[in-house]
Order: C-alpha cells, then sequence, then structure tokens
C-alpha cells in the first residue's frame, strides 16, 4: 500500500491469484530496510526494485526454477516477498550519524548457511550501494534464519501450509 505522502514505513506484501501453484512455505522471505535517509529516497519504484532484487538474490522461488506438483512455475518472486522500509530514523554506525542502511533478511531455507549469506550479501550489497549511493561501510546485513513453525499466516503457521 502506497500513498503520495510517505509515511514512516511502507509494507508491500502481495498475495497470489495468478493460477499458478503455490510456492512451499520456504518461499516468503521477509526484508526490513532501516535508514537515517529522508522518506523522499525511497519510492513506490526503489521498493520495488529492492523487492525484485533481494529475491533474485536469495533466488525466490523462480529463480531457481522451481515448479509446482503439476509442472507449472511456482508464484513469481516478489509476489512471495514482504518489504517494509523505514527512514528517517535517528541512526549511529561506526560513530557516525552519516546516511546508512541496515538491512534485515529473513527468510525460511535460503538464510542458514554462511555459504549461502555470502552470496546473498555481495548480490544486495551491490544493489543497495548503486541504488542509495552509500559506501560498502554504511551498510549493514543481518540474516535471520526462520523455521516455519516461527512464521504465522491465514490463523496458524507455515508448518501447516
Amino acid at each position: 500500500m502506497f500513498t503520495s505522502g510517505f509515511a514512516s514505513s511502507y509494507d508491500t506484501s502481495v498475495s497470489a491469484s495468478h493460477g499458478h501453484v503455490r510456492a512451499s512455505s520456504s518461499n516468503m522471505p521477509f526484508i526490513e530496510l532501516q535508514s537515517n535517509l529522508p522518506a523522499g529516497q525511497f519510492s513506490e519504484a526503489f521498493l520495488k526494485r529492492l523487492c525484485s532484487s533481494t529475491a533474485a538474490a536469495l533466488g525466490k522461488p523462480e529463480d531457481r526454477g522451481h515448479r509446482g506438483v503439476t509442472g507449472a512455475p511456482v508464484l513469481p518472486s516478489v509476489e512471495r516477498m514482504n518489504v517494509v522500509v523505514t527512514p528517517g530514523l535517528p541512526m549511529l554506525m561506526a560513530g557516525s550519524t552519516s546516511p546508512c542502511v541496515i538491512l534485515s533478511v529473513s527468510a525460511i531455507g535460503v538464510t542458514d548457511t554462511a555459504e549461502k549469506n555470502k552470496e546473498h550479501s555481495a548480490k544486495i550489497f551491490e544493489f543497495l550501494t548503486k541504488e542509495l549511493d552509500l559506501s560498502q561501510d554504511r551498510i549493514v546485513i543481518v540474516f535471520n534464519a526462520l523455521e516455519p513453525h516461527q512464521v504465522g499466516k491465514k490463523g496458524t503457521v507455515m508448518s501447516f501450509l
């Protein structure tokens, strides 16, 4: 949901309704970006690029060629992503209040090893440094490995969906 006057946080969570087979419970990453940059830096177009870029970096799910039980492609990756951006925060990173970003990536089954996160980190850093004109030392990414029982949806948890 977006409005012309930017609120302090944005949530873009798109549900499935395109006739594709539903992706498995591991295909629902949560991306939370916190920054001291002003809200004007984070347009709707930026949010969509962040969503697409992190989906591609995580290999969610079409990027890995997943197919449902019928052989049809699973949902496009961005339709399973959840993105929240909170701009304009008072932040101190490495002793400086210069522009910075903390990005949290929480997901089931894709953020559970150092090898995977090293690959994700390189791709996400490339996107953020270019898009926000920040140096790598002004960005921190936190990876959180989730289990299906830790994510609630539709009145239950992902383990049962």
